[in-house]
């Protein structure tokens, strides 16, 4: 099994940046594909952002294309989201995922951490 612990959330302003974290522990595997979701109220959930295994290739959801950087650090089983320029439209909880094969496909992604709240005020 793989657990999966977010941190980083909170309240911030419009314009503000954060940066989430991921820390994978367990049954771990630097070869699974890492991504973020989230889901605001009364909306489904929504992929985020995706990186393979090699942290060369990264997915971005058009919303948020220029703004958020995914990356990963496998020595240490983290996974990360950079979130500028945010926006309220931005605020959901954001969830880690992670899984084997394609990162560009949310059906990969079977281990799920517990969340974490991102609240951004206009």
């Amino acid at each position: 099994q793989v657990q999966l612990v977010e941190s980083g959330g909170g309240l911030v302003q419009a314009g503000d940046s954060l940066r989430l974290s991921c820390a994978a522990s367990g049954r771990t595997f630097s070869s699974h594909a890492k991504g973020w979701f989230r889901q605001a109220p009364g909306k489904e959930r929504e992929f985020v952002a995706g990186i393979n295994r090699s942290g060369g290739s990264q997915y971005f959801v058009d919303s948020v294309k220029g703004r958020f950087i995914i990356s990963r650090d496998n020595s240490k089983n983290t996974v990360y989201l950079q979130m500028n320029s945010l926006k309220p439209e931005d605020t959901a909880i954001y969830y880690c995922a992670a899984g084997a094969g394609d990162y560009r496909d949310v059906r990969v992604y079977k281990y799920w951490g517990q969340g974490t709240q991102v609240t951004v005020s206009s």
